[in-house]
């Protein structure tokens, strides 16, 4: 993997990442925590979908990589949303 592929992953992974927090509706940090979530969120997506039988949806190719992006963005929900039922509100 290039490092050109590896930054398209990166913003790919960002931008999952914080339409997952917009539609949570809780929003914690920036644009790292924003790749970080999209990071979590495919694995945790691509989990769910696997425990429930459900197809990869909207995959896309970087380097020889599969990037989930729709189980991405519900497993980032579903993250960030375990993740505000632990923290306080400010």
């Amino acid at each position: 993997m290039s490092i050109l592929e590896f930054l398209l992953l990166l913003i790919i992974a960002g931008i999952c990442g914080s339409i997952g927090q917009s539609i949570a509706g809780y929003s914690r940090g920036g644009c790292i925590v924003s790749i970080v979530l999209g990071f979590i969120g495919a694995l945790i997506g691509s989990w769910m979908s696997e425990q429930l039988g459900l197809p990869e949806l909207l995959n896309i190719q970087v380097g020889g990589s599969s990037f989930p992006i729709i189980w991405s963005i519900i497993g980032a929900v579903v993250f960030v949303m375990v993740v505000s039922l632990f923290t306080r509100k400010r």
